[in-house]
């Protein structure tokens, strides 16, 4: 799968999220990084420039979305995916 449309506003979503995120719960980027991908340098490569595949897009939009704190409000200029029952349920 190749890089997305629209890259610069998929890469500025993700770190938005992460930097929300991150500061809600007291953690760093890298912290975020780890839960959604087993690896802690994702957000500082798109900080430096990298921009995410459209695969890996969906997937960290659908984690955010899923594991998103009900007291964090989702930012209203990012679309959020429809939750998926079936996931929570099995969680």
């Amino acid at each position: 799968m190749g890089q997305i449309r629209g890259m610069s506003s998929a890469r500025t979503n993700l770190i938005r999220l992460a930097t929300d995120l991150a500061s809600h719960q007291g953690v760093t980027h890298w912290a975020i990084s780890m839960r959604l991908f087993g690896k802690g340098d994702f957000f500082k490569r798109l900080h430096d420039g990298g921009h995410p595949r459209s695969d890996t897009y969906e997937k960290a939009l659908g984690h955010f979305s899923e594991f998103w704190p009900t007291d964090l409000e989702w930012p209203a200029d990012i679309p959020r995916p429809a939750s998926n029952p079936s996931k929570k349920e099995s969680a």
